[in-house]
């Protein structure tokens, strides 16, 4: 058992559920606590806090809630903590940890790191060559209108392991990779070497299996009628080996579940390639098994890995111009005319169209014919509308909207704000930098350690050849109409400004007709409102699995595009809801299944 480090996961993002630190602790033995907070649109987030609170600000407050409440049962039971939750103010965060320890009458060293913030460089970073091209647009940074307000480098585990070489008993990370504080425990256990890439692809894919709490356990899961409870869900544990495999489980007693299901919907969330990039290796998913080993346990092996990428993915946030939007519902007969007229008054009223610089209408049909309630006949005229004045949104605009209440198309009436009130829109801005441009420190009392990158220290390539694909044959014969959801799982979320769609079959021989079927083209026309879009397809049958990657549909990201699901959550599930003609005897097997 000494072979094992159990690391386990009490955050998926900034709002997680609190008392699941508490919970991972007492539910059961651990060797490591890890919490991560930082989806792209999270440093949004820490940036307003930081322009409106303070420049102390800029980190996750609800860690240093949840710190209070496991340091004490931590250093006692030998738990290391390592959390991203240090955000875009690591160095405040560790001395509020300090605080609380002094208060708490504990004694512990506390480690944090630094070198992802490149705001101060972005000059000099330039002049030297640094484009800082958009990875969705390919525009570059300088010239194009864009003022950055936070630059961070996706750093990886190594600082980490350094850390707790040195023997921090709670890490403070920046803005590292999701998986990075999987990867830096593991590597400090085993002791792993830069080049053990095969083990830290392991680690890599065991990180990006737990990064988001709940959600490999049971949550978000296409098929949830399998899902024995939603109370009291587990958070999940990766039990990692030296090779780099690992298991995924759960604390006994808790909710949720632990399944090959559970466990391949989170793997094809938020990716493109099977080549999942890390600045600590490339973990290739299409080599990787996935074996239920037992009741809420799931083992996942021979992950191979090679190595990393020659850049580190740069998250910088931008100032975007000022949005406003309002909602109105339609009511009843004649709904595309009822738009058309609303939309001329409102613009009209408002001196014309052509004083914004855009305006985004989206009419969507929940409407019935022939409603059986009130709520049924309701339809949703969404507008948004986007301007660099910011003296044409604001008040004056709701003004003019609520002035029109009585004096235009009948059974009208407001549905709230929409998604932006009038304020200026922080711009998701990915791109990429030399990883020999990057240096991470880690500070422990009056000390700090460099951390060179593994791309600085010159390693040997290690190549991952791709094995033929061989599949079952398809199955064919009569057909009848289902939706894709009964026989199909899926899983879906943002890359930024685009969006993947993760879809699995339950069989061989379901994974051969899927292969088959779904193709870009299909996957178009079941999703027609994608068809606008480049979409990627990528294969990995070792998961029976196809991943659909949708470039410029989240437009500048989370915290700044029109759509109503901004980080693709639910396309996924859209999908599962339309229709196809499918092999009986593929819904034989489903039937007798359910039976």
């Amino acid at each position: 058992m000494s072979e094992i480090i159990r690391i386990a996961n009490c955050s998926g993002y900034y709002g997680d559920r609190l008392d699941a630190a508490r919970e991972m602790v007492e539910g059961g033995p651990i060797d490591v606590l890890t919490g991560d907070y930082l989806a792209e649109l999270t440093m949004s987030i820490l940036f307003n806090q930081r322009r409106e609170r303070g420049e102390q600000m800029g980190y996750v407050g609800t860690f240093l809630k949840q710190l209070e409440e496991v340091a004490g049962a931590c250093l006692e039971r030998g738990i290391k903590i390592v959390t991203n939750a240090g955000g875009l103010n690591p160095c405040s965060m560790a001395a509020e940890v300090e605080k609380i320890l002094k208060t708490l009458g504990l004694s512990a060293k506390v480690a944090w790191i630094d070198g992802d913030n490149l705001m101060d460089d972005l000059g000099r970073l330039q002049g030297e060559g640094e484009a800082f091209r958009n990875l969705d647009t390919g525009t570059a940074l300088e010239g194009a209108g864009h003022k950055p307000v936070t630059a961070n480098a996706y750093l990886g585990g190594w600082g980490i392991k350094t850390a707790l070489d040195e023997g921090a008993d709670i890490v403070i990370c920046p803005r590292v990779t999701d998986a990075a504080v999987v990867i830096g425990p593991a590597a400090w256990k085993f002791n792993w070497k830069r080049d053990d890439f095969d083990a830290l692809a392991g680690a890599l894919t065991a990180g990006h299996i737990i990064e988001c709490g709940a959600q490999c356990t049971g949550g978000n899961y296409a098929f949830f009628q399998e899902v024995p409870s939603f109370r009291n869900m587990g958070y999940p544990i990766a039990e990692i080996e030296r090779d780099g495999s690992f298991t995924i489980t759960k604390h006994p007693g808790t909710g949720g579940l632990v399944s090959v299901g559970t466990v391949t919907a989170q793997l094809l969330y938020e990716i493109s390639t099977p080549a999942y990039m890390n600045p600590d290796v490339i973990a290739h998913f299409d080599t990787l098994s996935i074996d239920q080993s037992g009741p809420d346990r799931v083992r996942v092996s021979g992950c191979r890995g090679s190595n990393p990428p020659p850049t580190h993915k740069v998250c910088l946030n931008t100032l975007g111009p000022f949005k406003q939007s309002f909602e109105v519902l339609l009511t009843g007969l004649d709904i595309e005319l009822k738009a058309e007229k609303y939309l001329d008054q409102v613009f009209y009223t408002m001196g014309g169209r052509e004083q914004f610089d855009d305006v985004d209408v989206q009419l969507i049909r929940s409407d019935m014919t022939d409603p059986a309630s009130n709520e049924q006949a309701h339809a949703v005229l969404r507008v948004t509308v986007t301007s660099r004045d910011p003296k044409k949104l604001g008040r004056l605009f709701s003004a003019k909207i609520t002035e029109l209440g009585l004096a235009t198309i009948p059974g009208n009436t407001g549905r709230g704000g929409g998604g932006f009130n009038g304020g200026q829109t922080i711009v998701h801005w990915p791109a990429l930098i030399d990883s020999r441009k990057i240096t991470e420190r880690v500070h422990l009392g009056e000390r700090t350690i460099e951390v060179l990158p593994t791309q600085r220290l010159d390693l040997e390539d290690t190549h991952y050849q791709r094995q033929p694909v061989s599949l079952a044959p398809a199955p064919g014969g009569e057909t009848v109409q289902i939706a894709f959801g009964r026989l199909f799982g899926t899983r879906s979320g943002d890359k930024g400004g685009n969006a993947n769609c993760g879809v699995w079959a339950r069989s061989d021989e379901a994974y051969a007709w899927l292969y088959q079927f779904l193709t870009v083209d299909a996957f178009k026309r079941l999703c027609p409102d994608m068809a606008a879009y480049e979409v990627e397809r990528y294969e990995l049958a070792n998961m029976r699995s196809l991943n659909f990657y949708i470039k410029g549909v989240l437009g500048g990201g989370a915290s700044s595009n029109h759509r109503i699901d901004k980080q693709a959550k639910s396309l996924g599930e859209y999908l599962g809801a339309k229709y196809i003609e499918a092999p009986k005897v593929l819904c034989d097997q489903l039937n007798a299944k359910l039976a």
